[in-house]
């Protein structure tokens, strides 16, 4: 886990360069596939939703969300990701869904910078390493 400082520009220049997001996100993709099949089930994007924790904490807190909520929530969130309706995730959809969801956060950030603990191979830490990356190459341009 590190702590950063990013803001919105971090995270849109992080999406703006197609190499370096596409080979994040196929990473993050890979690690999901458990199976190896190339796709998304409704089970696996569940799992890493499940792992992240996001629905069943507020503010770092348990809360008691009923299971049958639960199952909406991901199954909701699994719909949005299977664009075709093909009841698979793809790659290209999940890479879509993952820019989408990138980009309202980079919004949401907005330009004012705020401090975030996060976890190493998070995509918003590859965001912010990725800045820092080119702010030293910069750095060492401009003293060569």
């Amino acid at each position: 886990m590190g702590v950063v400082i990013i803001d919105g520009s971090t995270v849109r220049d992080f999406v703006s360069d197609e190499a370096q997001f596409k080979k994040s996100v196929d990473e993050q993709f890979e690690a999901l596939d458990l199976n190896k099949d190339g796709v998304l089930s409704r089970g696996e994007l569940r799992k890493a939703f499940e792992s992240m924790r996001l629905i069943e904490t507020h503010f770092g807190i348990d809360v008691a969300t009923p299971p049958e909520q639960l199952t909406q929530l991901y199954d909701s969130i699994f719909e949005g990701f299977d664009c075709d309706k093909s009841g698979t995730v793809d790659r290209e959809e999940f890479r879509e869904e993952i820019k989408k969801i990138m980009m309202a956060i980079a919004e949401g950030l907005g330009t004012c910078p705020i401090q975030m603990a996060l976890d190493d191979q998070s995509l918003l830490q590859r965001a912010a390493d990725l800045e820092a990356s080119k702010a030293s190459s910069a750095s060492k341009a401009s003293s060569a």
